[in-house]
């Protein structure tokens, strides 16, 4: 039996290697504009006028707006169907969408009346996020025409994952070491230049992704394809109840999602080198560093996962990674941390760089396995009742990402508050008392592990192993096989 062909002997959808390259490049492009916006309160507060309190409002209130459309948006994607796909036109939608807002948002704002400026930021931050999720909604559910194939779905995360770790790693040295300085700050020039580049790329992206999946959007290979199964709004409860991997997988990815979040959060940052190190510098460097050893960690979980299933591969990068930031955490309180430097390359440095580069390189790799097995998800839900709905499989998942990383600056803010920072977050080169050292190691590290073990805990539950897999797509192979050779009735 090749790597193409099910036990049953029937084909697996298998897909071109540039076919799923080029798909990838979705996520990078609703990635490109998540970039854009991460400057968006220096635009708002520094050339609009907005003050910070009314900007952290709006982009609070926003994660609401952005809860409800979820699943409208997933609800869309399941009832599209044209001659042109289910999903090239919402990709396509999306972007424009995507474009438009951030032109209007970044142009238009700060030039009109004072009166006028609250309500039109909040019309286009809520455009920005209706084009968002119609795009990248596109990028989870599309995973299942795709390719169906166990030796080929976690090739996706190889392409996602180079993909933006250059994307975030080159895009903040982009924007803090050329565009900063040569506009002499976060000013209007600066995000025109930045804002032009990105729609362009964003743009350039969508159209390699749409040529991508432009073979594979076909009904073909939706679901049962011959089957039409009918699915109400009403119907997605019941069905998200009844599907216990995909509530396994939704808590594995949250949680994953949770450590980041708090790992990466901009205090986090300042506490651990600007204050813990005494070096806020080495935060870029690092970054930098560990590039090469994360996409060669990267390549070596996806070819696990080729050989043993997404499952296994996730619980092991899970594993490595936790274990990795244990050691460290053991480490930095042997150490003086102070003494770790690039500068100075001796066992502190070495060790420092070795366990860090470790643990984010196994810690993130899960978050870009996770996008090829909510595929999996959907087509258990497919197995299992007949329905085809990877729109809402999608948003789900997109939903609980954003509001699990709603949460992350609270948890800093509240953790913080907790050793005395009530009215001001840590500043870089305050002193190291011994609360700061113990919550800067709790929050840089220790939520991260207590993540991972809440993650490997659902996992126990998660039953689409591999060889689950190849039975799923035996038995859908089959149905839609018997749908072709009998008769509809009439």
């Amino acid at each position: 039996m090749s790597s193409t062909t099910m036990k049953s002997g029937h084909e697996y959808n298998t897909a071109k290697l540039w076919q799923i390259g080029f798909f990838a490049l979705n996520n990078t492009a609703t990635n490109f504009y998540m970039f854009l916006l991460m400057f968006v309160t220096y635009y708002a507060t520094g050339v609009a006028g907005l003050s910070v309190v009314v900007v952290s409002t709006i982009l609070t209130a926003m994660r609401v707006f952005d809860g409800l459309t979820d699943p409208i948006i997933g609800f869309i994607i399941d009832k599209t169907e044209s001659k042109f796909g289910k999903f090239r036109p919402l990709m396509i939608i999306g972007n424009v969408i995507l474009a438009t807002s951030v032109l209007l948002m970044y142009n238009v704002t700060h030039q009109l009346p004072q009166s006028f400026q609250f309500i039109f930021f909040i019309l286009m931050y809520a455009l920005y996020i209706i084009g968002y999720t119609f795009q990248t909604a596109c990028t989870k559910a599309a995973q299942t025409v795709l390719t169906n194939s166990p030796k080929q779905r976690p090739l996706f995360a190889v392409f996602d994952g180079v993909y933006n770790t250059l994307l975030f790693s080159l895009g903040q040295v982009f924007v803090a070491s050329y565009l900063v300085v040569k506009h002499g700050g976060f000013t209007m020039p600066l995000f025109t230049e930045l804002n032009m580049y990105g729609i362009i790329i964003a743009g350039i992206f969508t159209a390699l992704a749409v040529t991508g999946i432009w073979a594979k959007d076909r009904k073909q290979f939706f679901g049962l394809a011959n089957l039409n199964v009918k699915t109400r709004f009403r119907d997605y409860w019941p069905i998200l109840k009844g599907n216990r991997p995909m509530q396994m997988l939704v808590i594995a990815a949250a949680t994953d999602k949770l450590t980041l979040s708090v790992l990466r959060h901009s205090v986090v940052m300042v506490m651990l080198f600007g204050i813990l190190l005494a070096d806020y510098e080495l935060s870029g460097t690092v970054s930098l560093i560990i590039i090469a050893p994360t996409l060669l960690i990267t390549f070596l979980g996806v070819a696990y996962a080729r050989k043993t299933g997404l499952k296994k591969s996730f619980v092991a990068s899970t594993w490595l990674g936790m274990i990795s930031f244990a050691v460290l955490i053991v480490f930095l309180f042997t150490i003086d941390p102070t003494t770790i430097s690039l500068s100075n390359m001796g066992i502190a440095t070495i060790g420092f760089l070795i366990l860090y580069t470790l643990g984010m390189g196994f810690g993130s790799l899960p978050s870009a396995i996770v996008i090829p097995m909510i595929a999996d998800v959907s087509d258990y839900e497919t197995y299992k009742s007949g329905r085809y709905i990877p729109g809402m499989m999608g948003t789900i998942f997109s939903f609980v990402d954003k509001l699990i990383s709603s949460l992350a600056p609270a948890l800093v803010g509240f953790a913080v508050a907790l050793i005395g920072y009530k009215d001001e977050f840590p500043q870089i080169g305050e002193a190291l008392t011994p609360a700061l050292y113990g919550m800067t190691i709790f929050l840089a590290f220790g939520i991260p592990i207590l993540g991972w073990i809440a993650s490997l805990i659902a996992m126990k539950f998660y039953t689409l192993d591999g060889k689950i897999m190849i039975e799923i797509q035996d038995s859908i192979a089959e149905v839609k096989e018997k749908a072709k050779m009998d008769p509809p009735a009439v």
